[in-house]
């Protein structure tokens, strides 16, 4: 499996449309223990991204500068709390593909562990907290332990996602701890979290993608 950087700023379009579709549902989800703005958020967050990969990033092919030009467009575009986590992450992802533009299995398992442990970082949350940590950690702790023992991209991604997808589930049940919802306190629980939900979509989006990817190049 190999990302090109033609791939990769395909992969962040990808992101760009479902946060369009999804838009609503992360509202939907967001009105019972937040703002209701999430899906917005992150809809014009990936808007913005969008418009400049058509314009500023049509030509460049350096996955790293790729990676931290999304990160700093979306933190530009989204003034929430959400914005510097993205753009943290996305950023320290670069590093493995930077002067790349071509990107190995290693490189991308590298990539999304050091986006989720950044934005872990930067949010200062644990899993537990109702945050999209709950996703992030069990997937990027799955992928660097499975991919060092059967060095299978697509295997080791797999049990990742799916435990990423227990672990946005598992926020249905948690007492809120971080931001806006902890004030409802008791009554946060009962809701899954829309940061743990749109993080679980991003991560899925891409198995998808890379599979497709794969698909057409075998």
């Amino acid at each position: 499996m190999e990302l090109t950087s033609y791939d990769l700023k395909n992969f962040f379009k990808t992101v760009a449309d479902l946060m369009e579709e999804e838009k609503d549902y992360l509202c939907e989800l967001d009105r019972k223990i937040g703002d209701g703005d999430h899906g917005v958020t992150m809809s014009i967050g990936w808007q913005a991204v969008n418009e400049i990969l058509d314009a500023d990033l049509k030509d460049e092919e350096d996955c790293g500068k790729i990676s931290v030009s999304v990160g700093k467009t979306f933190l530009s575009a989204v003034g929430s709390s959400v914005g510097p986590l993205y753009a943290t992450g996305l950023m320290r992802g670069a590093k493995s593909g930077k002067k790349k533009n071509v990107m190995s299995e290693m490189d991308l398992v590298q990539y999304w562990i050091a986006f989720a442990r950044g934005v872990k970082e930067r949010g200062q949350a644990e899993v537990g907290d109702k945050t999209m940590v709950d996703t992030l950690e069990p997937f990027a702790n799955t992928l660097e332990a499975k991919y060092e023992q059967t060095h299978d991209f697509f295997e080791a991604f797999e049990h990742a996602v799916n435990d990423a997808e227990k672990g946005m589930k598992s926020t249905r049940d948690i007492i809120s701890k971080k931001g806006r919802s902890s004030r409802l306190g008791d009554r946060s629980a009962g809701a899954q979290d829309p940061g743990a939900t749109s993080a679980f979509m991003i991560l899925s989006a891409f198995q998808k993608f890379a599979q497709k990817r794969s698909a057409q190049v075998s």
